[in-house]
């Protein structure tokens, strides 16, 4: 079987700005341009965590023509005044189509992406929701001879631990044993009826910082 990890973290915001200035206040340091997805109509910064994982912040991009289909990641739902959160996050895999015939829960649709010369493959709801709430990954296979996270910035910060807190524990538990999650995850129980969310830890040039919703 094989196995997935965790490749990078995302973080929604109505806008660019918004989700920079939250990264900044939060962790200290300020995260890069990435690029643009015309598929989607978003557009990202991203942060160095290791030379396998990375941060990425998205938000819908307003000088980019609104695509026919709903973006990724729920971001039609975001207003002005939405707060930046950690959204979800996603799991790296050599062999996406076997990955998701493994998974216990639906993630989505296999799309083609790209942006610039990166290319790769992600499980993406046609509906653009977010599985289980955010607290399920979302998958990817790189199509590239390096991981994105080699040509970043290094700004001293490296990935420590995701810690996922859910109502149904037990299904999230089920779903990263179904596809092989490797890393430092972990999964805690919620009273009935509470909203689900993620924290990550990560070591800073200013100690170890939380992540998490605002």
């Amino acid at each position: 079987m094989t196995r997935c990890y965790v490749d990078h973290i995302t973080i929604t915001a109505p806008s660019l700005a918004i989700g920079v200035e939250f990264v900044v206040r939060t962790l200290g340091v300020t995260p890069q341009v990435g690029g643009e997805h015309p598929r989607m109509g978003t557009h990202n910064f991203l942060l160095k965590l290791g030379d396998s994982v990375f941060l990425e912040v998205i938000s819908p991009n307003p000088n980019a023509p609104k695509p026919e289909r709903p973006r990724w990641f729920e971001l039609d739902h975001q207003k002005l005044n939405t707060p930046p959160r950690l959204a979800t996050w996603v799991a790296r895999t050599t062999d996406i189509r076997a990955t998701l015939a493994a998974c216990s829960e639906r993630l989505g649709e296999i799309e083609p992406l790209s942006r610039g010369q990166l290319s790769w493959l992600m499980t993406v709801p046609s509906d653009g929701s977010l599985p289980l709430n955010g607290i399920a990954p979302t998958l990817i296979e790189w199509h590239t001879e390096t991981h994105i996270a080699t040509k970043l910035q290094d700004a001293g910060c490296s990935f420590i631990r995701l810690e996922a807190f859910h109502p149904e524990a037990h299904r999230i538990s089920a779903l990263l044993k179904s596809i092989s999650v490797e890393g430092e995850i972990s999964v805690a129980p919620l009273p009935a009826g509470e909203q689900p969310y993620l924290v990550a830890y990560i070591q800073t040039p200013s100690g170890l910082r939380k992540l998490c919703a605002p």
